[in-house]
């Protein structure tokens, strides 16, 4: 693609690498078929290659975001399913990024889209705060319908769709500690507890810790640790997002030195996305650049650090495994295999859904604020998903299991609950009364 920066435009470094990202694209229309906005709407401005034109006609004239771009924009899901189709290798992760960033800078939002989005920043990213929002949804759910036929409020009707009526406890897994090795020590790593996930569900980490210890793997939940930062980086909130991730850079340097670490282990995709970006992220501070590129070279999925391990062959279970790849581990961080590998060598009988590369929807914050097209995602995932015939729905993002399970009736864990049941750890409470438990 031909582009027109003035040299005084590229003297900024964030619009010389959009330019050089512009260049790369050449039209040709292959994202389109993988892009779920453009499968959905079927407007070429809800597509990569809609949105690429919108971007750099924006950034070329060096004008502020209007209506049509962010309205584009927002319905961008930030799936990647582009960057894994796209045959000319355009980066359109980090373009779509620094356009989320530009809109922030300078365009005033309608007062009500404003306050969710504040309210979304404010809230998600903190653990207590958010545990409190989740109880006191209780006394918002009678006004969902009224909030649902108001186009403003729509975000406060999905949020509460989303609330779970049952918030589990807070797990000690959570606070800061030091879980030994059982048995020879094989490795020493430190785990992201995250934000809305130890609320959510603190089960997945407890599984994790549990499966690591047990097969020889230290495991350190630091003290410090906030936020991946991915929440509000999508929303184009850029200073929030780059502080989240120079304090965890510095918590996690320090365990580095402290005791060294083989691995950082992320249990929730669309943090490690993020997590592993940080040295993009933090390129241009120079206090930051090198030990944040060494923190995202030691973030690692928790799949991925399992197949090193080499975990023993089970036999056949019987069980079937319906597994959806989230989109921040397939076409984000480009793991395809392992998680199902893991689950096969378990004793799991693994499918895959028909239409695996399109995202359900959920896309962090995606599924509150555009809920109608999120819905749509939803239902078209679950029915591919049920197709299977699945005693079991397993996927590595927690954002996935809380918004698939509002449309289907089999459960859902991640996957690494599934493989600490099958290596001797507890059955989660989602999983008792099937075939396995």
């Amino acid at each position: 693609m031909q582009t027109n920066f003035t040299p005084a435009q590229l003297t900024d470094p964030h619009v010389a690498e959009s330019e050089k990202i512009l260049r790369k694209c050449v039209h040709c229309g292959f994202c389109t078929a993988t892009c779920p906005t453009y499968v959905t709407l079927g407007n070429e401005l809800d597509s990569p290659r809609g949105r690429i034109y919108l971007i750099k006609d924006m950034l070329e004239n060096g004008r502020p975001a209007d209506t049509e771009v962010v309205t584009h924009i927002d319905r961008c899901l930030s799936c990647l399913a582009c960057v894994t189709t796209c045959p000319s290798g355009v980066d359109y992760t980090h373009l779509v990024d620094h356009a989320r960033a530009h809109i922030e800078k300078t365009y005033k939002r309608p007062f009500m889209n404003r306050l969710v989005r504040a309210i979304l920043a404010a809230v998600l990213p903190y653990p207590d705060r958010f545990r409190l929002a989740l109880k006191l949804s209780s006394a918002g759910r009678p006004f969902a319908g009224l909030l649902r036929r108001t186009p403003a409020l729509k975000p406060f009707a999905a949020m509460l769709a989303l609330a779970p009526r049952r918030i589990p406890p807070a797990s000690v897994y959570a606070v800061p500690a030091s879980h030994p090795a059982v048995g020879e020590k094989r490795g020493r790593v430190a785990i992201l507890t995250g934000c809305a996930q130890p609320v959510l569900d603190p089960g997945i980490n407890e599984a994790t810790i549990s499966l690591l210890t047990r097969f020889g793997v230290e495991v350190v939940v630091p003290e410090g640790e906030v936020c991946c930062g991915s929440l509000v980086h999508h929303m184009g909130r850029e200073e929030q997002a780059l502080a989240s991730a120079r304090a965890n850079v510095d918590v996690w340097t320090r365990e580095i030195e402290r005791g060294g670490l083989d691995a950082i282990i992320i249990t929730a995709s669309g943090c490690g996305t993020t997590i592993k970006d940080y040295g993009h992220m933090l390129r241009l501070d120079a206090a930051y650049a090198e030990k944040a590129a060494r923190v995202s070279s030691l973030a690692k999925d928790i799949t991925e650090y399992l197949v090193s391990l080499e975990l023993p062959v089970q036999m056949p279970k019987g069980i079937t495994v319906a597994y959806h790849s989230a989109c921040s581990m397939q076409h984000g961080q480009k793991i395809t295999m392992a998680p199902k590998q893991l689950l096969k060598a378990a004793g799991f009988n693994v499918r895959d859904p028909s239409e695996g590369h399109l995202c359900c929807g959920s896309a962090g914050t995606y599924n509150i604020l555009q809920s109608d097209i999120s819905d749509a995602l939803m239902a078209r995932k679950v029915k591919n998903l049920e197709a299977t015939k699945p005693h079991v729905i397993a996927t590595g993002n927690i954002g996935c299991m809380m918004q698939i399970a509002t449309g289907t009736a089999v459960p859902i864990v991640h996957t690494v609950q599934l493989l600490d049941w099958a290596y001797g750890g507890d059955v989660s409470e989602k999983l008792k009364g099937l075939p396995l438990a």
